[in-house]
This record gives C-alpha cells, structure tokens and sequence, in this order.
C-alpha cells in the first residue's frame, strides 16, 4: 500500500494536482471535501452534521471528519493506499491518521507540500469560482472556464463563495497557516516532507510531485 498526503494552503493547486498524480500513480484521490459534498448530497446523518459547519464557512469538527475519511478507506479501492488531499489538517488528525493506517499495517510513506506565498495565495483565491454540482475549481487567472460562469466538465454554473473574495481570504489564510504549519513540521521532523515550489508552472509542479513520490514508492 502506498499512502501519500498532499499539503499545501487553499489556492495552492491541490485541486489541480491531486487528480492528475491519482491517474499517473494509479491511486484513489481521496478529498475531504468531495467526502462532504457526497455525504450531504446522499443526506446522510453524518452529512447532515457537516452541512451545518460548511454552510457556515467553518471547517468541519475532526469527528466528523475523521468518520467519513476512516470509512473511505476502508472501500476496496484504496486497499492499494491512496492520496489524501485535505487531511490530516492539524496534529490531532495527523495522530489519528497514522494510528489508523498503522491497525491496517501501514504507514504514510510521503508528505508532499506544496508551497506558495501568502501574497500569491491572497491573489490566486481571489478569483477563484467553484463548480456549485461537485466542486471543480477554475481560476479567473490562471485556469478560466471555456465559458465564463459554467463549469467545463458538468455544465453546472460557477459561484465565488463569500470567503474567496479578496477582504476576507488573508483572515481566513492567517488561521489555516498556522494549522498547516504544524502539520508540516510534523512529517518533516519524521523525515517524511518533501516541499515543491508551487509558483512554477503547473505541469512543472506535476513533473517535480510525481519525482518526489516515485521515490518513496
């Protein structure tokens, strides 16, 4: 099994790179937040638990959390491992995480960061617009619809969520870079981090990711 986390801050490019490292490492991606949008779709209890946390912009409580990504990776798929992208978030959830895989005799075999600076995160966030079905992400900058307003892959309209405009990203940023930075530590001090510089261009990123974890592999 292989088992890689994928950290970097809101407007890093996670979302971009974590699907195109699951199909070139054969690996489930495996996001926190499609898990939330699933559950609340599906309108499961646990779902419905999170709906009131995300409705609010608040991050959503490391029970919860925790619950839904425990019992996806119990489905067959990730019996292989997988890629987390957007857990652990914090120390506690990193404990729990390697608890968890150590009952399934495993481990996290790579933490791969990727770092860009708050000044061109605030930037990047600001025009970042969300698909309203299943949360693809397109930037006004550097990655636009075909069509302003529509989603490329379902035809679903786009939104800016109030927490993505420019007066409230570098409060929100200033909270969740502390979180990170723990986390960080965290697997460089197990001598499992390996930082990429995210301001590069985006296949740069892919190419530098894909070296990083290939060697852990």
């Amino acid at each position: 099994m292989t088992f890689l986390v994928l950290l970097g801050a809101p407007g890093a490019g996670k979302g971009t790179q974590a699907p195109i490292l699951a199909d070139r490492l054969r690996l489930p991606h495996v996001a926190t937040g499609d898990l939330f949008r699933s559950a609340v779709l599906e309108g499961s209890a646990v779902g419905l638990e999170a709906r009131q946390y995300m409705e609010r912009g608040q991050l959503v409580p490391d029970s919860i959390t925790v619950k839904m990504l425990l019992d996806r990776l119990a489905q067959p798929d990730a019996s292989v491992g997988a890629i987390l992208d957007g857990f652990p978030r914090n120390l506690a959830q990193a404990d729990i995480l390697a608890s968890a895989l150590a009952d399934r005799h495993s481990q996290v075999d790579v933490a791969l960061e990727i770092e860009v600076p708050e000044e061109e995160l605030v930037r990047r966030l600001s025009g970042r617009w969300i698909c309203k079905a299943n949360g693809h992400v397109y930037n006004e900058r550097s990655h636009p619809p075909r069509v302003p307003g529509i989603c490329d892959l379902d035809d679903s309209p786009l939104i800016q969520r109030d927490d993505d405009r420019s007066e409230t990203i570098a409060a929100r940023l200033a909270a969740q870079l502390a979180a990170l930075g723990d986390v960080v530590d965290y697997y460089r001090q197990r001598g499992l981090l390996r930082t990429i510089d995210g301001r590069r261009p985006v296949t740069e990123v892919t190419d530098a990711l894909l070296a990083a974890a290939r060697a852990e592999s």
